[in-house]
């Protein structure tokens, strides 16, 4: 009988988690899925390749595309007030969506009632206690601290604090993609510091031969 109690019980449980466990897709955002690729978030930005940034270009091309959404009547991103959200492409994969909140959205708002809202969605978070430093160029180059976490083996999605401006957002990542790339700017840096004599004798050199080039084209040409 305490067996029989016990199974029922297991699937009373199962069946009231089944709905939440197939909500839980950590890997999309609005119109954006971590996996398009660059061509596919240009489109739904009305974005052109001349707004891609250039992170490296090798060992891996490393681009970011940072879009401020249309805060337009009837739009259907103003709901969010969000402020601007960061696109990381990794061999032109989408693998990052970094997006910042329209601090006056949520001014006054705790990180209890932040987690609370995103939960309703997502489930239960996992708070994670340490800070974090998920971007790596010089105009993001923020740490963040994470409010909360939620997770499966493929994706990880953030609830972050901005320590230098207090803002709040989220940073939505692929795992295995992620953990490639933070790899491939590791080695590029490495290869940049290594390369760097090298190419500054170089800019100089060709600094050099263009005065030089200069000069003797003006000699000829120059009357006083």
């Amino acid at each position: 009988m305490k067996m029989l109690r016990s199974s029922i019980l297991f699937f009373v449980v199962l069946l009231l988690t089944a709905p939440l466990l197939r909500a839980q897709d950590f890997s999309k955002y609005r119109h954006f899925a971590l996996g398009m690729n660059l061509t596919g978030v240009l489109e739904h930005t009305n974005q052109k390749m001349a707004d891609v940034k250039v992170i490296h270009g090798h060992p891996a091309l490393i681009q970011e595309l940072t879009w401020w959404p249309p805060n337009l009547p009837g739009a259907s991103f103003q709901s969010d007030t969000v402020e601007q959200i960061l696109f990381s492409f990794h061999n032109g994969e989408l693998y990052k969506i970094s997006v910042t909140y329209d601090q006056t959205s949520t001014e006054g708002l705790t990180d209890e009632d932040m987690v609370k809202s995103i939960s309703a969605k997502y489930g239960p978070a996992t708070y994670i206690a340490l800070p974090i430093n998920l971007t790596k160029n010089d105009r993001y180059d923020v740490t963040q601290k994470t409010v909360a976490s939620w997770a499966d083996a493929q994706y990880s999605f953030n609830l972050v604090r901005s320590s230098f401006s207090d803002h709040l957002g989220l940073v939505i990542y692929s795992q295995r993609v992620n953990a490639e790339a933070e790899l491939a700017v590791l080695e590029a840096v490495k290869l940049e510091q290594q390369e760097g004599p090298q190419r500054e004798a170089e800019r100089q050199k060709k600094e050099t031969d263009d005065l030089e080039a200069a000069r003797q084209k003006n000699r000829k040409i120059f009357h006083p």
